[in-house]
């Protein structure tokens, strides 16, 4: 597929199609990760941080052990 970048402000933008996003589960608020081999563009989703990863976990140990009380303080 050959794409033309378009004209975003004093940037240029590249515009995904549809399938494409939905085959890689990306929607506008995926964080993307841009890399280049020196000759190509590669963009990608981007995989959460390892401290990204042990604080959701600590969230979800949270939430299942303190769920209840957290529903009673928000209301």
């Amino acid at each position: 597929m050959v794409k033309k970048l378009t004209k975003h402000g004093n940037s240029l933008a590249l515009v995904i199609d549809r399938p494409i996003l939905d085959l890689l589960h990306i929607d506008a608020d995926t964080p993307l990760e841009i890399t280049t081999d020196g000759q190509r563009l590669i963009v990608a989703p981007a995989k959460p941080s390892a401290r990204r990863r042990k604080f959701e976990e600590a969230q979800k140990v949270a939430h299942k052990r303190y769920g209840k009380a957290f529903r009673k303080l928000a209301e």
